[in-house]
């Protein structure tokens, strides 16, 4: 994108005020004017720093840290559960530098639940990310494709009682290490850990752990291969 040098002043200074309190979203608005929407508005989040929040993104988390040049797209959640009880709210929400997160995708904590991404990775639009009663870690360099969804409980579904009045439960967080693909339509589970360099195809439900370099596919998600020559 070719930009004259006045008008990367005129964006670097309404992002200083990006972040300030009442004035924040009218200069985040301010500095994307002219910018198309989607990728274009990532190189808002090189300019500075403190990186680029759309005016139209959602923070409602107590315990929220972002690392240098983030970028959070249209319409994003993030989210902390304290309603019912504040006792039990989320934990932390801890990004590295460089993340990614795309629009529409929700990012919720609660009962004690934890999300750490690191850096440089990029989750694409439409997910869903729950971290409760056990904490979320991505690692760097992950690419996340649209509407995956990670789970680190899961609910109670005894005979005898309403599903609705069953508590939740988990078998343990969720890790997914570096240089991780996750392709479109994935859903994982509580209790799981992908290792480094694992790719999980389109559409499948990870239900147990899949090894380093592993390519795995299918519901529940299997190994079927695995990559050979991969980088250091």
């Amino acid at each position: 994108m070719q930009m004259t040098e006045l008008r990367k002043k005129w964006i670097r200074l309404m992002l200083r005020f990006s972040h300030v309190a009442v004035i924040g979203k009218i200069a985040s608005w301010l500095a994307c004017i002219g910018i198309p929407p989607y990728y274009h508005r990532i190189y808002l989040s090189r300019l500075l720093k403190i990186g680029y929040i759309s005016p139209k993104a959602q923070i409602s988390h107590n315990n929220f840290q972002f690392g240098s040049n983030t970028y959070i797209d249209d319409r994003v959640l993030i989210y902390e559960d304290n309603f019912s009880n504040p006792k039990e709210g989320g934990g932390v929400i801890k990004f590295g530098d460089q993340v990614h997160i795309h629009r529409d995708t929700i990012i919720q904590t609660g009962r004690g639940g934890s999300l750490t991404i690191a850096n440089n990775t990029h989750i694409q639009p439409r997910c869903q990310i729950n971290a409760y009663l056990s904490p979320i870690v991505i690692g760097s360099k992950v690419e996340i494709a649209p509407n995956c969804a990670f789970y680190s409980y899961n609910h109670g579904i005894e005979g005898g009682e309403l599903i609705a009045n069953q508590p939740i439960t988990t078998k343990g967080g969720i890790t997914i290490e570096d240089d991780v693909w996750i392709g479109f339509g994935v859903i994982i589970l509580d209790g799981v850990t992908i290792g480094k360099g694992a790719v999980i195809a389109a559409g499948s439900v990870v239900t147990k752990s899949i090894p380093e370099n592993a390519i795995a596919a299918g519901s529940p998600a299997r190994v079927i291969s695995t990559r050979t020559n991969t980088l250091n």
